[in-house]
């Protein structure tokens, strides 16, 4: 079996050293490992991939390897590498971004387990049936936007899911659920911002001659869509796409970024490094 260690601190001398030091008493075989050191922040980050060649307890290793995290203090996991992370994917009349998660979980490409999809509208509930995965209506009103959220994170409670995706969830979640869910929670939306804001973007970005679209995928905070970002997708466009041409093209890109960023959560390649990430290889 194959593991993932992930670990952030301070930068200093000694720390790759001092892990590898370890993994190797362990009888440890390094299969991949990736690191960044920011300049700006002080921070150092740490990805490796390993497999026991040895006789292995993951639970000796853990206790072996806190004591090298507390000296370096060290925010630190250590997890099969196999294990799929449970999602909640949230959704509201859009089934472009949910489709193309659900989809590349079913085929392998994300180690996701999706458990549950929440909507504020039952119109998805029939397109998504075929996935066989629990659809639970959840109503959105200045009255039962608190039930709503409730209801998200009794169903975390009750499913164990660790990651809620927001697959063009309409509605902006509470300054309460956003802290509950940091780093736990991404959204998807399109790349004009903060130009081009409310309704209808697309029509507003034709007629105002735009040569790129794109979309953005990011961790939710409560600063509306200015979390820290974790994939983008862009393409070029120009005076011969019609609106229609630029609607079509942004659920392909929303798609593409929002499962390029939960592909990257779930294989535990993001670090959340003030208000930007660092996403490792």
């Amino acid at each position: 079996m194959q593991y993932v260690l992930t670990a952030s601190c301070q930068d200093r001398t000694g720390i790759v050293a001092a892990v590898t030091t370890l993994l190797a008493a362990q009888e440890c075989f390094i299969v991949r490992t990736r690191s960044f050191g920011d300049p700006d922040t002080g921070r150092f980050f740490l990805r490796i991939e390993f497999h026991p060649t040895g006789s292995f307890s993951l639970e000796a290793f853990e206790r072996d390897f806190g004591e090298v995290a507390a000296r370096l203090e060290m925010d630190w996991r250590c997890l099969p590498k196999d294990r799929k992370l449970k999602t909640l994917i949230m959704v509201s009349k859009f089934d472009h971004c949910a489709n193309a998660l659900l989809y590349a979980a079913r085929v392998g490409e994300l180690p996701i387990e999706p458990v549950a999809i929440v909507s504020n509208h039952y119109d998805l509930a029939a397109p998504l049936a075929h996935w066989n995965t629990p659809f639970h209506l959840a109503p959105v009103t200045p009255t039962t936007k608190a039930d709503a959220e409730a209801k998200m994170f009794a169903l975390m409670e009750s499913t164990g899911a660790e990651l809620v995706v927001l697959a063009r969830y309409m509605q902006v979640l509470s300054e309460d659920a956003s802290q509950r869910l940091s780093g736990r929670c991404i959204n998807i939306h399109h790349s004009f911002l903060p130009s081009f804001k409310g309704a209808k973007p697309y029509h507003q970005a034709h007629a105002r001659g735009v040569k790129t679209i794109g979309a953005t995928a990011h961790y939710v905070t409560g600063d509306l869509d200015e979390g820290p970002i974790i994939a983008q997708v862009t393409e070029p466009v120009d005076h011969n796409f019609s609106v229609q041409d630029l609607v079509t093209l942004g659920r392909h890109l929303e798609s593409s970024a929002l499962v390029r960023a939960v592909k990257a959560h779930a294989e535990r390649r993001v670090f959340i490094n003030g208000v930007k990430t660092v996403v490792l290889s």
